[in-house]
C-alpha cells in the first residue's frame, strides 16, 4: 500500500500557524469593508500613477509617495482594528 507525501513535524507547526493567521486576517478584513475598499482604490490609483507619463514636474512622483503613505496608514488602521 503506497502512502502519500508526509508533512514533516517541523513544517506542520508553521503551516498551521500561517493558515490560522490567514483565517484570522480574513475575519479582520471582512469586518472592515470600507477600509478594504479604500485600500483597493489606493492600489488602483498607485497603478494608474505608475503607468502615467512622468512629465508632470515631479507631481506624479510626489503623488505616488503620498499614495504609498496612505496605503500604509489604511493597512495600519485595519491592523489596529483587528487587535
Amino acid at each position: 500500500m503506497a502512502s502519500g507525501p508526509r508533512l514533516s513535524p517541523w513544517l506542520a507547526v508553521p503551516v498551521a500557524f500561517l493558515a490560522g493567521a490567514g483565517v484570522a486576517s480574513g475575519v479582520a478584513l471582512a469586518q472592515q469593508p470600507n477600509m478594504q475598499n479604500a485600500l483597493n482604490a489606493l492600489f488602483s490609483a498607485r497603478s494608474s500613477l505608475q503607468m502615467a507619463a512622468p512629465n508632470k514636474g515631479g507631481h506624479r512622483d510626489r503623488a505616488i509617495v503620498l499614495v504609498n503613505q496612505a496605503i500604509a496608514e489604511v493597512e495600519a488602521g485595519i491592523a489596529y482594528a483587528g487587535n
